[in-house]
């Protein structure tokens, strides 16, 4: 099942699916399933890692198998993201243990680390037909507490889980955020061969998620 909506146009031929990905606020009432979850987090475990750590963690609620847990996460939310992340089927905490395991000396990469499994779980999603939209807008001090998350570990970021829905079931303002046409920076502003280049009129303001 593919969402169609706002593909990106890369300026390089790139796997479908990381074209389809993307970070919608409308989702379907479409319950998410323990099988997909499973394959999601599966696929996120599967990431690379500095010295193999893994040192991802997630804490998981969803609305149809732990109601209690999807709605303390979505208690964290800023006010604006818990007005369209309470229509999703599941919402994840992502955490990074911040020591190694083998010597517990400072990890410096794992944050790093986190973010390549959740980018990794969000391109499996595609392929199932779920989307992710991923959230630095939450408190790192109320999910601690709601969660007891030991000192170790950092709050990394949370991201919604769902089947994307129709764009007009969103306020106006979403809707356009919604279709606002997704752009990437060209390849010469961020692939440097050779050597470090003098580049002018970076333009940090047309990123799109």
């Amino acid at each position: 099942m593919s969402d169609t909506t706002n593909v990106l146009q890369p300026e390089h031929p790139i796997l479908p699916q990381l074209a389809q990905r993307r970070s919608p606020r409308a989702y379907t009432s479409q319950p998410v399933s323990a099988e997909v979850l499973q394959q999601l987090f599966t696929a996120a475990g599967s990431a690379a890692s500095c010295f193999g750590e893994q040192p991802w963690r997630f804490v998981v609620g969803s609305q149809e198998s732990s109601p209690e847990a999807f709605q303390k996460i979505l208690g964290t939310l800023a006010e604006f993201n818990q007005s369209w992340a309470k229509n999703a089927s599941a919402i994840a905490l992502a955490l990074a243990k911040t020591t190694f395991s083998h010597d517990s000396n400072p990890n410096a990469w794992a944050k790093h680390d986190v973010g390549q499994a959740v980018a990794t779980l969000a391109i499996q999603g595609v392929e199932l037909g779920v989307q992710i939209h991923q959230m630095a807008g939450f408190s790192q001090e109320a999910a601690r507490a709601a969660f007891e998350v030991p000192a170790d570990y950092e709050l990394v970021s949370v991201f919604t889980i769902g089947y994307p829905g129709e764009v007009e079931a969103l306020p106006e303002a979403l809707q356009q955020r919604e279709l606002a046409p997704r752009s990437r920076k060209p390849l010469g502003e961020i692939m440097f061969e050779g050597g470090w280049p003098s580049v002018q009129g970076e333009r940090y303001d047309q990123a799109q998620k």
